[in-house]
């Protein structure tokens, strides 16, 4: 049995000194699309944490990062409403009934904000009178220091790092270490806030499970997930797949080709199918609902196909959905059913044309009420929401369900074998040893 994690290595908010203290809070409210939220979870929860830092005397000052707004090709940054937090803190505003300023910087033609001007003084004066309850910072990805490196970069740390006394990460799904994760604990006493302590501890119990684990992956990408998938057929007993990567798999076994399914993918995935053969971990999901177009479920144009009736050497259509009926297969059904750990980060279909399949999956997972049940990810979860809207609401509060506000951090982590291996968290630890000798770093 794997150890679990020592968590006294990590410094938490509860042993912060925050009585007068201003509070640098790194969140992960990436939940706005096209200016719009998409699902507030991520945001709700926070609240514990911000409750905590207010009611101990502490003024919050948060920051996040929402979507990519920094061309990873040209490196210019746009910085429009389609980005923008002013969402996220007007929600906190109706949730909390307090003011939450954003202040407004000026960014430069396709560069970004090039730093926090000296306008945020008054703001912080009433942020520490009171006359306001607390202050956002503009979505940080729009400042040019935040995924840059060299001196850009540490401008625009110490910049952050002057507006407050401490620091507290309560962002689990930001796992990249930019200057607002990762930098910032070099210059400001830095915690964990309590969402990250239990994102950390549901983490280890995903990375030690109790058996049988089964665990169901799906992606648009196959090459993305190639690190995490092969570390976690290592781990699972049974492993289910979907999406883009199921259709990968399935060519690389059965010598097949499916529409949109790259050459490059399918050599990467035999060596999944290879490893499979001697172990037998993937349980496959035996019928695929074949499609002439890619994207809506126009009629006439779908239909249901077997994997059983595969001819190798055939090329077949655009597959974007598992059909519901897979979930009634004895072996698929016995499989989830015999479970006493799941962990979903999949979404099955092409949303949010073809969705039979995730929802089937959810609700067959459900059946199962001994199985401890893990979701990751945030596309994962608002399927599940949409698709089973009574279903999500009876189990949000359900001992044996847990949903993690950060997919991509839980393959992250998986990845490295280690809940607390991500950069962020070793940067935390690090700062602990660093202020309790009384140094700077």
């Amino acid at each position: 049995m794997r150890k679990m994690p020592n968590e006294s290595i990590l410094p938490v908010i509860q042993n912060a000194d925050l009585a007068g203290k201003m509070v640098l809070v790194r969140v992960d409210h990436n939940v706005v699309k096209n200016g719009v939220i998409r699902d507030p979870y991520r945001i709700d929860r926070t609240i514990g944490t911000l409750y905590n830092i207010v009611e101990r005397g502490g003024r919050i000052i948060l920051m996040t990062h929402v979507g990519r707004p920094r061309d990873k090709k040209t490196g210019e940054i746009t910085s429009d409403s389609s980005t923008s937090i002013d969402p996220v803190a007007a929600y906190l505003e109706r949730k909390l009934h307090t003011k939450i300023h954003v202040p407004a910087f000026r960014a430069k033609k396709k560069r970004g904000i090039p730093g926090i001007d000296t306008s945020i003084n008054l703001v912080i004066k009433e942020l520490k009178q009171h006359k306001i309850g607390g202050i956002y910072m503009p979505n940080t990805r729009w400042f040019e220091g935040e995924e840059a490196t060299g001196e850009l970069r540490e401008f625009f740390t110490l910049q952050l790092a002057g507006l407050a006394d401490v620091f507290v990460n309560d962002a689990f799904g930001s796992w990249q270490p930019h200057a607002s994760t990762y930098d910032i604990t070099r210059y400001l006493p830095s915690y964990a806030g309590f969402l990250m302590q239990e994102e950390i501890r549901h983490l280890d119990q995903v990375l030690s499970p109790e058996r049988p684990f089964v665990a169901v992956v799906a992606g648009a990408k196959y090459d993305t997930k190639i690190g995490p998938l092969n570390e976690l057929y290592k781990k699972v007993d049974h492993l289910m797949l979907g999406g883009v990567i199921y259709n990968t798999y399935l060519c690389a076994k059965y010598g097949i080709r499916i529409a949109g399914v790259p050459e490059a993918d399918i050599e990467a995935a035999k060596k999944l199918v290879s490893l499979d053969k001697d172990k037998k971990k993937i349980v496959e999901l035996p019928y695929i609902v074949e499609s002439d177009i890619w994207g809506e479920k126009a009629p006439g144009q779908y239909r249901t196909i077997a994997v059983k009736d595969f001819v190798p050497g055939k090329s077949y259509g655009y597959v974007l959905d598992i059909d519901r009926k897979s979930f009634s297969d004895k072996k698929v059904d016995d499989v989830i059913g015999s479970a006493r750990t799941t962990f979903v980060n999949a979404v099955m279909g092409y949303t949010p044309y073809f969705t039979e399949g995730s929802e089937a999956l959810d609700r067959t997972i459900d059946k199962n009420r001994v199985s401890r049940k893990f979701y990751g990810g945030g596309d994962t979860l608002q399927e599940f929401k949409s698709l089973c809207p009574g279903l999500y609401l009876s189990v949000l509060d359900d001992a044996l369900y847990y949903f993690f506000t950060g997919g991509g951090s839980v393959l992250k982590a998986i990845e490295q074998d280690d809940a607390m291996g991500m950069k962020p968290l070793q940067a935390l630890i690090e700062n602990k040893k660093t202020f309790e000798k009384g140094l700077t770093r």
